[in-house]
């Protein structure tokens, strides 16, 4: 058996091969799995749950499936989609997890994460986040007709995209001062996350921090046995 985990898809329908790619990984292995983590920005944005266009209604459905054939599938909040909630939780029959969660690896406690609180030197970044993870934004936001909820993402999207544009790739990678500060809190000496697009494994310390990778040009997929932690690539066909 196995454990897979996943982030960064960025999901949309302008890029059919990334969804068909993800499409068979869910029918060919995610079926097969004792679980699957999605740890953050599945999507490329998420709007919120009342979008119901068909695209998203596929990709729920993917879950869907898994999930009533009895495969666990857990989901982290990213960046990009930290506005999926309670209803897509309830049309998928996905698991979403704190912001941070320590997980049971066949023995072995793993810290879980989207992976953007670890880039502490982005303080611009950071000012955002805490912004539009406020309660009370969040609850209005939700409360506002689709159309407009569409026109303020589209604009947030516009100015990420010149921001990144600006800023040094070093900044926008984890702060390895963070990472030790949070596995020690959490006592883990294992740390999965995606965010950075920067697929890899790290060691230091007896300590490992496991990157997942994007899905921009491959599929990036961490399998977990109780022998073996490999980071694989699926290409697109």
């Amino acid at each position: 058996m196995t454990i897979l985990f996943i982030s960064d898809l960025h999901l949309t329908p302008n890029r059919p091969d990334i969804t068909q790619c993800f499409m068979e990984f869910m029918q060919s292995e995610a079926i097969h799995a004792e679980a699957l983590y999605v740890l953050g920005d599945l999507f490329e944005f998420w709007v919120g749950d009342d979008d119901n266009n068909p695209f998203n209604q596929n990709i729920k459905q993917a879950f869907k499936s898994l999930t009533s054939a009895g495969i666990p599938c857990y989901f982290t909040q990213g960046n990009r989609d930290f506005l999926v909630g309670k209803r897509f939780a309830r049309e998928t029959g996905v698991i979403i997890l704190d912001e941070l969660s320590v997980i049971d690896l066949y023995g072995e406690k793993a810290l879980v994460l989207h992976g953007d609180t670890l880039c502490t030197d982005d303080h611009k970044y950071l000012a955002y986040r805490e912004k539009v993870h406020q309660p009370w934004l969040q609850w209005v936001y939700n409360r506002l007709p689709l159309f407009i909820k569409k026109k303020i993402v589209s604009k947030v999207q516009s100015d990420i995209g010149e921001e990144k544009k600006e800023k040094s790739l070093d900044i926008m990678d984890v702060n390895q001062a963070e990472v030790e500060r949070v596995m020690a809190q959490y006592d883990c000496k294992l740390m999965i996350h995606g965010h950075t697009h920067r697929p890899a494994i790290h060691t230091f310390e007896h300590n490992k921090r496991i990157v997942l990778g994007d899905w921009y040009t491959q599929g990036s997929v961490l399998v977990v046995t109780k022998e073996n932690l490999d980071l694989q690539n699926r290409d697109f066909t």
